[in-house]
């Protein structure tokens, strides 16, 4: 157990995921933020981006790494993480957290002397504990692995599953574009990387690791929504299975984690918003088991899962700082 407060570093603090994150951790009974970067924001308050952190924090970003640091969380784009570390080497000694999909994958996992473990905690909680870095998983990648990982681990995943999921324009970053302008993004809704979204290779990896003779494609058409944050996906596939036995496999395999729930309720988007919990709910119909599952995408899908792998790392609750309210209504 963590005597004394862990000192936390956080690249790319000014953005969506980094405010979340700051949000948490301003707050966290066993953290210390001693540096939030930003470059562009460099001498400015958190505040005066983070409106909502007013009385909170009087951090202040800075265009400066600290060194004394025993957790970074790279909180930057595609790509950008391995650049950062490129040219800003970090001492061995500090674990890192990143929340880009950079080391997500198993031939990009290494860098340096640094080995990256795959950071979600429903599949890999006892490598997390142990582990000096972690890649946190993608926010779509999340919540269609947590409908799939039960099923892959009992060898059920047949020769096609289908999924169709939605999400908040919050998944798209703070970075503008045309697509997550008001004006279009208001009553509109559109369909984007159909069968090609960049998550399906850490979700085929993922249930590879359960499902070892895994020949399934996954049939994944992502959504636009005019929402700002949260992610619906619904998956079908054929299942043997009766709606009891899938029911059991499911509550069996997500025992002992607390932010992954079976509900027997058709559950709304809402109910996720601003925690860090999916909401699991299963139906079927003649051969087909439907599966949805509900998350935030700036939390389960990002910044609070990213906290969870923290907890873990450092032997905390794992609920620590993420006992959230949903918005409700």
């Amino acid at each position: 157990m963590q005597n004394s407060l862990i000192k936390v570093g956080i690249v790319g603090g000014a953005g969506y995921t980094g405010g979340e994150l700051l949000r948490l951790l301003v707050h966290h009974p066993h953290v210390h933020i001693s540096f939030v970067h930003s470059n562009s924001q460099a001498g400015k308050p958190v505040t005066a981006t983070h409106t909502d952190l007013l009385g909170d924090s009087d951090l202040v970003f800075t265009n400066e790494l600290g060194t004394d640091v025993e957790v970074l969380f790279l909180c930057v784009g595609h790509g950008d993480a391995k650049k950062f570390l490129d040219a800003n080497p970090i001492p061995d000694t500090v674990k890192i957290i990143d929340l880009s999909q950079d080391f997500r994958l198993t031939e990009k996992s290494a860098f340096g002397n640094r080995q990256f473990v795959y950071g979600l905690p429903e599949l890999n909680r006892d490598q997390i504990k142990t582990a000096a870095n972690v890649a946190n998983p993608g926010c779509f990648a999340t919540a269609i692995q947590l409908a799939l990982l039960p099923l892959a681990e009992n060898g059920s995943l047949p020769a096609e599953v289908h999924v169709s999921g939605i999400t908040g324009s919050t998944g798209a970053g703070q970075k503008l574009a045309e697509t997550s302008h008001f004006s279009w993004r208001n009553n509109n809704i559109s369909s984007y990387k159909v069968f090609g979204h960049q998550h399906l290779l850490e979700i085929t990896e993922s249930l590879q690791a359960l499902q070892s003779n895994l020949d399934t494609a996954i049939r994944f058409v992502p959504y636009r929504g005019n929402f700002s944050r949260g992610i619906l996906c619904t998956t079908y596939l054929t299942s043997d299975l009766s709606l009891e036995e899938a029911q059991q496999l499911f509550r069996q395999f997500y025992a002992g984690h607390p932010y992954t729930i079976v509900t027997d309720k058709n559950p709304d988007l809402k109910q996720v918003v601003n925690t860090n919990k999916c909401l699991l709910y299963l139906e079927k119909h003649d051969d087909q088991l439907v599966i949805t599952s509900l998350i935030d995408n700036l939390l389960k899908g990002a910044s609070g899962q990213a906290v969870q792998n923290m907890n873990l790392l450092f032997g905390l609750d794992e609920r620590a700082s993420l006992q959230l309210k949903a918005i409700g209504f």
